[in-house]
């Protein structure tokens, strides 16, 4: 039997974490999405991140599927919903997802009603600031926006608002399109 996890603090933040990252999936076909999947980093780790997003090898992606349905190498982005774990989802596991060329992170901290959201440059992450109605947006993959109070509310019409309104940004488009190509 697995670890007791709170409704509060991790099921339901999660629920909605996976909503919004579901919306976005599935106006994008082609992605690679998983929830609670193991990852094969390298020999010393393999997490099992809360969420993950992947572009296909075939348009750029870093990570494949191993013939034994693992998912290897780093995905562009992690997602972690972090209550009682927020200092191992903020150093240890953020060292190994930089270390390892995760392009970006996520993490809901739950009890600090906060999200950070990080982008590797240089070999460094570096937080992604929201804009000025609070919207963070992914650099990996266009239209990618997340309303950071609609999250914290757990605002599902509201996040899906956002989405929708990145999906309509022309580069999403272009990335739909390098999908959609054999």
């Amino acid at each position: 039997m697995g670890s007791p996890v709170s409704l509060l603090r991790h099921g339901q933040p999660h629920h909605v974490l996976s909503t919004w990252l579901g919306i976005y999936r599935m106006a994008t076909p082609g992605l690679i999405s998983a929830d609670n999947a193991t990852l094969r980093l390298d020999l010393d780790n393999e997490p099992q991140p809360d969420l993950l997003l992947c572009l296909p090898a075939a348009v750029g992606g870093r990570s494949r599927i191993t013939e034994d349905g693992y998912l290897e190498g780093p995905p562009e982005l992690v997602l972690e919903v972090a209550a009682s774990s927020v200092s191992y989802d903020l150093h240890q596991k953020l060292d190994v997802y930089r270390r390892s060329g995760v392009q970006e992170y996520l993490v809901h901290r739950v009890e600090d009603g906060e999200v950070d959201w990080f982008v590797l440059e240089h070999g460094t992450y570096e937080r992604i600031q929201p804009d000025g109605e609070g919207i963070l947006s992914s650099l990996v993959f266009p239209g990618l926006w997340l309303d950071v109070s609609a999250l914290l509310r757990g605002d599902l019409q509201a996040l899906r608002a956002v989405v929708e309104r990145g999906l309509a940004d022309p580069e999403h488009a272009a990335l739909s399109r390098r999908l959609a190509l054999p």
